[in-house]
């Protein structure tokens, strides 16, 4: 056991050394809980973990809702005090729509390219021939199931292909979420700004994992679903990234 700083509940650093509901539900950072999990093999212990994290990003998520209600309060009492006669309300203010990056232009590079021409990313199950379709097959159902087990305790998320799952662009910020989880804060995403939530997963992934933006954020939200070879493209990318970086540790690449 591991007391942490601050006076918090001790934390577990091995299977054996269980926390209770309780413990669990006083850890406040998402990465200790996420160790946590990737370190745990007890299924109930991974339970309560998974049960924790949920509660945690919902308690962060209604935090800065709460937040955002009172400052557009303000931004209302501040309005009504200056007085409405010939001008503007204060919050009445055109959006910005800045963009979080600079995407490639094309929605799905080629399988056999990546960023700067160069030879393109080793497929996660390797050179595969048409002849080993199966073993294609094996692959992808392996990378979906990984995709879904790493965004599990993430609200707003359920992946059953590559294609819908995808479309409003959380599913990528959860999994990019859940390597990096200081990068940028999940719980106040929304789900209707889909060109947001891609260009922020993309370039998240690319700041810190080395992930080409193989998908582009305009293209996707044009199309009603993502294509899934694109979508699938790109997760083998990442994957292989984190596997690069020492994030991810497995006998068998998916």
């Amino acid at each position: 056991m591991e007391s942490k700083p601050g006076g918090g509940p001790a934390v577990s650093n091995s299977p054996s050394d269980s926390l209770t509901s309780k413990e669990l539900a006083e850890i406040e950072d998402e990465e200790v809980l996420n160790k946590m999990l990737d370190n745990t093999v007890d299924f109930e212990q991974r339970r309560m973990i998974r049960a924790a994290l949920r509660d945690l990003l919902k308690k962060k998520r209604d935090k800065r809702e709460q937040e955002r209600g009172s400052r557009q309060q303000d931004l209302r009492q501040q309005g009504l005090s200056k007085g409405g006669t010939g001008g503007a309300s204060v919050n009445q203010q055109p959006p910005t729509n800045k963009p979080l990056g600079q995407l490639s232009p094309s929605a799905c590079t080629p399988l056999n390219r990546t960023a700067g021409g160069k030879a393109g990313p080793a497929m996660a199950s390797g050179q595969t021939s048409p002849s080993a379709a199966p073993n294609v097959k094996n692959v992808k159902q392996m990378l979906l199931d990984w995709c879904r087990a790493k965004t599990e305790p993430y609200e707003g998320v359920d992946i059953q292909n590559f294609s819908s799952s995808w479309r409003d662009g959380i599913a990528f910020c959860a999994l990019v979420h859940r390597f990096f989880p200081d990068a940028f804060e999940y719980s106040i995403l929304n789900p209707y700004e889909p060109r947001e939530n891609f260009q922020l997963a993309f370039s998240t992934a690319e700041r810190l994992a080395g992930c080409p933006p193989l998908l582009d954020a305009d293209d996707l939200v044009r199309m009603k679903e993502p294509d899934w070879k694109c979508v699938y493209t790109y997760i083998q990318e990442f994957y292989r990234c984190l596997v690069e970086k020492g994030l991810v540790k497995t006998k068998k690449r998916p």
